[in-house]
């Protein structure tokens, strides 16, 4: 399965690294050479016999061997790799890969390479909660490191909470998935819009519609899958972030929506307005609770809320790759199309709210897609994770396979 992949294994010093022996025969026994690293912490709790008597290979932990001063250089391992798979990844490794504090082997060899990193935390459910953890990983994830969250259960402290290292089958599947699987958007940056919008009223009431996300969510892990790092723009909804390169900005409104995303799409390969946006917002929101009057009816004043995907239509380059979608209830094509042209998009999704089992709040959509030189393709009822596939392969991966 994993024949010719080169993996560099990474093991700080955590009690999970018990784990990462696991781990390490799972790789060698698909077939992938590895090459394990360990800090030397990490050889207080695991032998570097034990791991090279299952690697093949001399664990490598210091810049260079004692007693005969070969150098090991972390230049060439990270050149070498495919893959870097650090776990367990202590609080302490984290905070040095996430800083360019390169005081051990592990870190130098992270910083050098050019291969797709994954890091398996663990640590106590405190460690893993505090503020400094969270914002490296947030960093670490903005750099591109593949983070495989712990599981919840029984720590070494004797507290029981989220911070186990994933389990060494679970970790293996990630990664060799990613390694076996094409990844023609590695490099590739995509901004995404998702979920609804709300337009306050005042502090307890708004303006919203019935967007799941769903749809959103779907393309961005088809987007992820793919290798491309995805900046998605969300939307208020129900839904956790998929695993993979993704950065998550949440907002509420539409006005907030546009500011993060004038802001990003300069840095993107393209962008899919996939967010259903309010059109309109109150012309003011209230201080405090609107009480109940005693007249039957109220007057609410509304105003046209910016247009998101007609501004990034201006501000799109020959280079950019620019998608919306329509939902109409009729005349669909014909005002796809015309909003297609208006906004600038080169593609439009089109669904339509007479399709039974396509629109919001269900788990499966029927869409058309439709591009600014005349291409038509008609995707057939499908689950919305089937739809944000086609999506991709047919937008993104398609096109850049012909250019």
């Amino acid at each position: 399965m994993l024949k010719g992949k080169h993996i560099v294994l990474g093991i700080s010093g955590g009690i999970a690294a018990y784990k990462s022996v696991m781990l390490l025969r799972l790789f060698v026994k698909a077939g992938a050479e590895v090459q394990v690293v360990i800090t030397p912490n990490g050889k207080e709790f695991i032998t570097p016999v034990t791991l090279s008597s299952l690697s093949g290979k001399p664990v490598i932990s210091d810049f260079f061997t004692a007693n005969t001063g070969e150098w090991h250089s972390h230049v060439d391992l990270g050149l070498w790799a495919d893959a870097m798979v650090i776990a367990p990844a202590t609080a302490s490794t984290m905070a040095k890969m996430a800083n360019g504090v390169a005081d051990n082997m592990l870190i130098t060899s992270y910083l050098s390479t050019r291969a797709k990193v994954f890091a398996a935390p663990a640590m106590d459910l405190d460690m893993w909660k505090h503020p400094s953890t969270v914002r490296n990983l947030a960093r670490l994830k903005a750099d591109g490191v593949d983070i495989i969250e712990p599981e919840a259960g029984e720590l070494a402290s004797g507290l029981s909470g989220k911070g186990r290292m994933e389990e060494p089958q679970n970790i293996f599947d990630r990664v060799a998935s990613w390694l076996v699987s094409p990844q023609p958007l590695l490099g590739k940056t995509v901004l995404l819009t998702a979920g609804p919008t709300y337009e306050n009223i005042d502090p307890v009431r708004f303006i919203g519609n019935y967007s799941s996300g769903k749809m959103g969510f779907a393309i961005v892990r088809a987007l992820s899958d793919a290798g491309a790092r995805v900046k998605l723009v969300c939307g208020p909804v129900n839904l956790p972030t998929p695993e993979g390169n993704i950065d998550r900005i949440d907002v509420v409104s539409a006005r907030e929506m546009l500011a993060v995303c004038e802001k990003e799409f300069p840095h993107a390969d393209g962008a899919i307005c996939c967010a259903a946006v309010a059109d309109y917002a109150p012309a003011s929101c209230a201080s405090s609770k609107m009480k109940r009057e005693k007249a039957d009816t109220i007057t609410l004043e509304l105003v046209k809320n910016p247009d998101i995907a007609a501004t990034l239509g201006k501000m799109k380059r020959p280079d950019q790759i620019l998608v919306g979608f329509a939902l109409e209830t009729d005349h669909e094509e014909e005002n796809a199309i015309g909003k297609m042209a208006r906004k600038n998009l080169d593609w439009i999704a089109l669904n339509s709210m007479r399709e039974k089992g396509a629109g919001f709040k269900v788990d499966t959509n029927k869409i058309t897609l439709i591009s600014a030189s005349g291409v038509r393709i008609d995707l057939p009822l499908m689950t919305k994770t089937e739809a944000g596939r086609k999506m991709v392969e047919k937008i993104f991966i398609d096109e850049k396979a012909d250019s």
